[in-house]
């Protein structure tokens, strides 16, 4: 059984996540409260924190670093879209993240995905991270292929290798073998320290540096 925390001051959708959590036979519903500080004062630590952004008092990437700290998994859900709340929040150490637009089998999915020590990011998201990684010609310190960074960039987007091999057309055997290489240069064994290494090595850049 999976323990999740909501953590949203916004009473109305709070509500309905923590039922929607409650209602899943994977999951258990350890509290539903309105910011990071009173998760703290709870003195809980759950397996996975949903976590929105626009909170009082902490917020944004800072949350997600607070919550971490506490030893929780996070799943962003948070009406931020932005390509830089993604990619900030993922370099804060969450390990997926979805709209409010998301449907709460999308949101219970991914609790249990990332709970399991993956990524999960929405379709819609993933999109533009490919993007941006694109656009991106930094070189990077590792000497990865521009064929690497795709698939890095998409493993950062939470794609599994089968949707990692539709999307470039080329076969899952290929799609491991450059995950092989990939681990093999910069040491990095799990998807989510591959995720985090793409937001670090600029693979998936921030608007900010993009612009600049």
């Amino acid at each position: 059984m999976i323990t999740v925390a909501v953590v949203d001051d916004h009473p109305v959708y709070r509500q309905g996540l923590a039922h929607a959590v409650d209602a899943s036979a994977a999951l258990n519903l350890e509290c539903a409260v309105d910011s990071v500080e009173e998760l703290e004062r709870r003195g809980v630590t759950p397996n996975v924190v949903v976590l929105d952004l626009g909170l009082k008092g902490v917020s944004g990437a800072d949350a997600v670093r607070r919550v971490c700290d506490l030893g929780a998994t996070v799943l962003v859900v948070s009406a931020e879209g932005a390509q830089k709340d993604v990619v900030d929040a993922i370099g804060a150490g969450a390990s997926g993240y979805l709209t409010k637009s998301s449907e709460p089998e999308e949101i219970t999915n991914a609790i249990q995905v990332v709970a399991a020590g993956d990524t999960y990011v929405s379709p819609t998201l993933a999109a533009f991270l490919l993007r941006a990684a694109k656009a991106d010609d930094r070189a990077s310190p590792f000497a990865l292929s521009d064929r690497e960074r795709e698939i890095l960039a998409l493993v950062a987007a939470g794609e599994r290798d089968a949707d990692i091999a539709d999307q470039l057309f080329i076969s899952v055997r290929t799609v491991r073998s450059h995950l092989d290489r990939i681990r093999d240069k910069t040491g990095r064994r799990r998807r989510a320290d591959l995720t985090r290494l793409a937001v670090a090595e600029g693979i998936v850049p921030s608007e900010d540096a993009r612009d600049a």
